[in-house]
């Protein structure tokens, strides 16, 4: 039998942290201008390199961290900071060199990581795979993780009509709202460092 009471904690957890509904208007910002087909492989590859840094931090997080001599709290501080860098181009209007990049480089950063797969989402899954005691509750936490990535592409995927619909001014407004946004996250991850360290937690 699965532990449904802990797949479904696994999911709103990780569905609160993650965002899916947030995510997008980040996604329309950086892919504007993008044909819809790069769009859709923007977003499979975003979730797939999500759920792949996910599932790494899942079974060998605390072993990297302790390896690298890396706290929780500075991991949450540098996804923070990089996460404030995106959102000043967007607010900037300087989005249009990042949505001028490779592909594969908007897919791995900033939407597959540290946006979708960010400290909160590590460190969450990181604690639920920590309680660990049978296989049921194994592949309660499994199907969670599966779930939110799911959810996250299906946000991601049919906001594509939604782009197609707003056109070029709706793009630009959705663009500062998204780095606004952003830029709050990245601040909020950041300040919750900062406590962490002053706690002594660091």
């Amino acid at each position: 039998m699965i532990e449904y009471v802990l797949l479904v904690e696994v999911f709103v957890t990780l569905f609160v942290i993650m965002d899916p509904v947030g995510t997008v208007p980040i996604f329309l910002s950086l892919t504007a201008g993008r044909s819809p087909a790069t769009a859709r492989r923007a977003a499979w590859q975003a979730v797939a390199v999500s759920f792949l840094v996910i599932t790494l931090f899942a079974f060998f997080g605390q072993q990297i961290l302790n390896y690298l001599h890396i706290s929780l709290p500075a991991l949450q501080c540098a996804g923070g900071l990089l996460l404030l860098l995106v959102a000043l181009e967007l607010l900037t209007g300087k989005s249009e060199e990042m949505t001028a990049s490779a592909d594969a480089n908007i897919a791995l950063v900033p939407l597959g990581t540290p946006l979708l797969a960010g400290p909160g989402a590590i460190v969450a899954t990181m604690l639920f795979v920590q309680d660990i005691d049978t296989w049921e509750d194994g592949i309660a936490v499994a199907l969670g993780v599966v779930g939110v990535h799911l959810a996250l592409w299906a946000a991601m995927r049919y906001s594509l009509p939604i782009l197609r619909l707003i056109r070029d001014g709706g793009v630009l407004l959705v663009t500062r709202i998204a780095g606004l946004l952003l830029s709050a996250i990245a601040v909020q991850l950041v300040a919750d460092a900062v406590r962490a360290f002053v706690a002594g937690e660091g």
